[in-house]
């Protein structure tokens, strides 16, 4: 479980690609710094396993399915990743309840510059947009953000310079693509509403 506050903007060493899967090489002092063989870390929102661990770096296998369900595959050798160690039951709880679990990705539709902020806009697929709502929470790229307004078919965040600065989300530009991640309890709530019998269309 993560919460959705970079710890660190990682860079990608290596990718490998095997026959059903690729190997992912990635730079990261601070989550490494107490990382073992078995753990998890966030990239850009996606939760891997620590398959090894030298000079700085982790590497991870990510099996086809991460690699058609999110941005992972269009990683490559000095792309930035966003990263974040999983919580612990005595960390504060900055952001919101992540899973590291890739709902669907999204492009970036605009930017809109502001004096002390960033208005982001970014597509919300359909299969999504029921999970998401006005103020609530939603994960973009492994960020925990707060949902600034919304349509049919988009949604904005505001992002703060620290968000530009130390994640990825300052370096995307329109067109890039991004892993969304919407609120766990909402798909939760609609699926207890469904076995009672109360689901609404």
């Amino acid at each position: 479980m993560f919460t959705g506050i970079v710890e660190e903007l990682g860079t990608v060493v290596a990718v490998e690609s095997l026959s059903d899967a690729a190997r992912l090489t990635v730079r990261g002092p601070v989550v490494t710094a107490d990382a073992h063989h078995g753990d998890s870390i966030a990239v850009n929102g996606v939760c891997l396993t620590v398959v090894t661990l030298a000079d700085q770096t982790f590497t991870a296998d990510v099996m086809n399915e991460t690699l058609s369900r999110s941005s992972l595959g269009s990683l490559r050798p000095g792309s930035p990743v966003n990263l974040e160690r999983p919580v612990t039951l005595s960390a504060r709880l900055g952001g919101h309840l992540v899973q590291g679990h890739v709902d669907g990705v999204a492009q970036i539709v605009a930017r809109e510059p502001g004096e002390h902020w960033e208005v982001v806009r970014i597509e919300l697929p359909d299969p999504l947009a029921r999970y998401v709502v006005e103020k609530g929470s939603i994960t973009v790229d492994g960020v925990s953000l707060t949902v600034a307004a919304l349509d049919v078919a988009t949604f904005d965040v505001s992002l703060i310079p620290t968000t530009l600065d130390l994640t990825t989300l300052g370096r995307k530009r329109p067109g890039d693509v991004v892993n969304l991640e919407v609120d766990v309890v909402a798909k939760y709530v609609e699926r207890l509403l469904a076995a009672s019998g109360e689901d609404r269309p």
